[in-house]
């Protein structure tokens, strides 16, 4: 069974092409940005199984094309890894594009989990990891957590060549110094599958959800990233540029 938050039938921005997204329960970051801080409580969601999840998900095959598919998404997805890893493979018997969207935060070399990871690994064509942050002691005032084993993970997909899409969220004066960018930059260039870099700017469109949870908002007042930063940091990180 999986804990299940939401639904997306017709994302856009999850993936390539046309995704079905399932957004995962649970999460121990408590990114001071997050937009869906709803989903950080473990045992809430609705409970499935992963054949109910792929034969809803499966109605949609026909908008998917030839480059669409599914992505599990969260939440944090990795603290489900056995379940995504059962409806994945669900997926991949009908030749279906698999992708996961993740901040690497579970990710550990400790069994039952590595295995269960590397099990999931063989069902899944792409791995959009969202990097925080790269200083860790930045990282831990911005998420709560460490970082390195997110990095190791990123090392390891990357010596098992499989393909990664890396994403920032940039937030003014918190993860947009161009040193952090430039040390970023080369850590990307490091890992040989990355094939895309994304810039998510910054917004606030979940702030109402910190105020219906009663949790203070840390980053009252922050504005959202001028396009100009945007471009900045696009720049900087070689967003467009010849990947692979």
């Amino acid at each position: 069974m999986g804990r299940i938050h939401s639904i997306e039938t017709f994302g856009l921005v999850d993936g390539p092409g046309v995704r079905y997204v399932v957004f995962l329960q649970g999460c121990r970051m408590r990114c001071q940005y997050c937009h869906n801080p709803e989903t950080w409580a473990m045992d809430a969601g609705e409970e499935q199984t992963a054949e109910e999840v792929f034969r809803k998900a499966y109605r949609y095959h026909n908008y998917w094309k030839k480059n669409g598919g599914i992505t599990a998404s969260g939440g944090e997805p990795l603290l489900q890894a056995g379940f995504v890893a059962e409806l994945f493979t669900l997926a991949k018997e009908k030749g279906i594009h698999t992708a996961l969207d993740t901040a690497g935060n579970p990710f550990t070399w400790e069994e039952p989990f590595f295995g269960s990871f590397q099990r999931l690994m063989e069902v899944t064509d792409l791995v959009m990891l969202d990097m925080k942050e790269l200083d860790i002691r930045r990282h831990r005032e911005l998420t709560g957590q460490d970082n390195q084993n997110i990095l190791d993970m990123a090392d390891y997909l990357s010596g098992q060549g499989k393909e990664m899409w890396i994403r920032h969220v940039l937030v003014p004066g918190l993860t947009d110094d161009e040193t952090g960018l430039l040390a970023l930059r080369e850590r990307i260039n490091g890992w040989k599958t990355v094939s895309r870099v994304e810039v998510l700017p910054y917004h606030t469109l979940g702030l109402f959800k910190w105020e219906k949870l009663g949790i203070p908002y840390p980053l009252s007042g922050v504005r959202p990233p001028t396009d100009d930063e945007v471009r900045r940091a696009e720049e900087i990180l070689g967003v467009g540029g010849e990947m692979l």
